[in-house]
């Protein structure tokens, strides 16, 4: 993009000044969509040592599909922060809910009705592991390093690759990886990997497990509508039940099985304790509508809808 051609060693000496003893904190936030973020920058007099050291901000709702004009004004609330990777100490990424004017959450908070949802479970101590994938593409549009008129060869060595022949974009993964432990952020790892997403949830037992994906089968339809931030219309695209993907039409579960909407590691087969992988949400999913609905479906009683946001 026209951002590649501008000099990054001109900006690296202005980034390199001195600032004080002020403090850049960027907030962060889901817009309307559902899946976009926006941020605004604010300079501090001194260096937040948690969110409760952070004001409540606003912003234009009606620029990022939240609001109308006439009532434009959206609250921004600070709920996490990060150390800055691209500002570096002292500065501060901060992730953070959307609010009404009323102070109800946003269509697209979803952070809110999961947290709430976690408080009500915390005595079963959920584990939830989200393997988040992507692809790279270059500045002509296409997936990065693809043939210039026509397609890479068949799935097979690229998964877990090695080599400058099929491990593609390596710098930006090993830049992203460090970037995420410099900022603080849970990350396990990074493996070049098949195209998709999936959810790992921890159960503890075998009897458990089996309990929980019996309740998931019984609410495939619902999920489906969670796990893409278009009710399902951008996983009918990829839930084929072709290329190691499940069927969007069926629900369907097994150990080892890549094919399956829930797979059963083999190790955790054998030990009959351990996680279970859901594969079906698609990779721009909010994690905190997907948590949400995983949560009340295999661990609350009673007959809650995953839409319900309350």
């Amino acid at each position: 993009n026209c951002s590649s051609s501008l000099n990054k060693t001109l900006r690296q000496q202005y980034l390199s000044l001195p600032q004080g003893n002020f403090c850049q904190v960027t907030y962060v936030w889901i817009d309307g969509s559902g899946e976009g973020l926006r941020n605004k920058t604010r300079t501090m007099d001194s260096e937040p040592k948690s969110v409760a050291d952070l004001p409540e901000w606003n912003f234009a709702g009606s620029s990022t599909g939240q609001s109308k004009g006439h009532n434009s004004d959206m609250l921004l609330i600070p709920v996490c922060m990060f150390r800055d990777p691209f500002l570096l100490d002292p500065n501060k990424l901060v992730l953070c809910e959307v609010l009404k004017h009323t102070r109800e959450p946003a269509e697209s908070n979803h952070r809110n009705s999961c947290n709430k949802v976690m408080e009500k479970v915390k005595e079963l101590h959920p584990w939830f592991g989200m393997e988040q994938e992507y692809t790279l593409f270059g500045v002509d549009g296409h997936p990065y390093s693809w043939p210039r008129l026509g397609f890479p060869k068949p799935q097979g060595p690229y998964y877990c690759s090695v080599g400058a022949d099929r491990a593609f974009g390596r710098d930006i993964v090993e830049c992203h990886y460090k970037a995420c432990l410099y900022a603080g952020i849970k990350i396990s790892g990074t493996n070049a990997e098949l195209l998709g997403i999936m959810f790992w949830m921890g159960y503890f037992t075998s009897y458990l497990k089996k309990k929980a994906i019996e309740k998931l089968s019984k609410r495939h339809a619902e999920h489906i509508r969670v796990y893409d931030p278009h009710d399902g219309e951008d996983n009918k695209r990829r839930l084929t039940g072709r290329h190691e993907t499940s069927s969007i039409h069926d629900f369907s579960s097994g150990v080892a099985n890549r094919g399956a909407s829930i797979r059963i590691p083999r190790q955790v087969g054998q030990e009959k304790c351990g996680y279970f992988e859901d594969r079906r949400p698609s990779a721009n999913c909010d994690p905190y509508a997907v948590t949400c609905a995983m949560a009340r479906t295999c661990m609350l009683e009673g007959d809650e809808d995953v839409h319900e946001l309350e």
